[in-house]
């Protein structure tokens, strides 16, 4: 199963989220299959590529509560 899920990067209190396809079994940092967008708590600011979250939804993927939190919030916002 193909997830699409936050990937943390950024120093110690400094957190930021890469937004990446990865399988399931894989670690939260483990490698990516592709990256998607990416996502700064701090300062409220994302990027997605919409485009290739729905490719990746089409063909079966699945995101989490968190991510598909962002993209809606996102998406309302513009």
């Amino acid at each position: 199963m193909i997830k699409i899920r936050l990937k943390r990067f950024g120093r110690k209190k400094q957190p930021s989220y890469r937004i990446i396809t990865i399988d399931s079994r894989k670690k939260r940092d483990g490698k990516a299959i592709e990256e998607v967008g990416f996502y700064n708590p701090l300062t409220k600011q994302g990027k997605f590529n919409i485009e290739l979250i729905n490719k990746r939804l089409k063909h079966g993927a699945q995101m989490t509560t968190k991510v598909s939190y962002l993209i809606n919030k996102i998406q309302t916002k513009d």
